[in-house]
């Protein structure tokens, strides 16, 4: 399994991050949306790199031109709600792709305990393709191992590419023992250490949902 992290080479990306961190520039849920609009845009021209191409006779106005262009069957999946605008900048460049939506939601048992619940799942079939799984935080890794899991029932990708903003280091650990090793790729902007007593990512940005769309009852 590779882990790529974006963040580690100094890019126009990390300031992107580094807004959506900033507990100032967070008041204003535009512009915290953009940015996270912004990053899945970055993700999508790296990832797209590991696409398959082929050579294609372009018809232009005085010729022919041979252009490289990818073959893959691209799914892009996000997890609800969060995942939302992180989706629209996957879609943005890879505007041909299918979409599938997964909603993932903690129940909490008490203050501090809780278990991942899936409620619904909307997908083409997966069979054979390249499947792009989005959401803006991997924090223990549970909700992505659980849509995962739900993707499955619509077909076996060929590779999958599991894209995050800020990822724990215990849910890339989490990860790598439950995602396919042979064809996984796990793409992240940040690495940050901690986990809080509520499974929240310290130093992180808060509850990037909350933050996108304003808090929940």
């Amino acid at each position: 399994m590779r882990i790529v992290n974006l963040g580690d080479t100094n890019s126009i990306l990390n300031k992107f991050v580094a807004e959506l961190r900033d507990v100032d520039i967070q008041k204003d849920s535009l512009r915290f949306r953009r940015n996270v609009e912004r990053i899945g845009e970055i993700m999508a021209y790296e990832i797209s790199k590991e696409f398959h191409y082929s050579t294609k006779d372009i018809q232009s106005p005085l010729g022919i031109a041979p252009m490289n262009t990818p073959d893959d069957r691209i799914v892009i999946s996000t997890i609800l709600r969060a995942g939302l605008p992180f989706h629209q900048g996957f879609l943005r460049y890879l505007d041909n792709a299918e979409n599938a939506f997964v909603s993932a939601y903690r129940k909490y048992k008490d203050r501090l305990n809780f278990d991942i619940h899936i409620e619904y799942i909307a997908s083409p079939r997966l069979t054979g393709k390249t499947l792009i799984i989005s959401d803006p935080m991997l924090a223990t890794g549970s909700s992505m191992e659980l849509a995962y899991e739900a993707l499955l029932t619509k077909g076996v990708p060929g590779h999958v590419h599991v894209a995050s903003i800020i990822s724990s280091k215990q849910a890339l650990e989490y990860l790598q023992k439950k995602m396919p090793d042979d064809k996984t790729t796990i793409w992240i902007a940040a690495l940050d250490n901690d986990l809080d007593d509520h499974s929240y990512i310290v130093p992180g940005l808060g509850d990037a949902g909350d933050l996108a769309f304003g808090e929940k009852e």
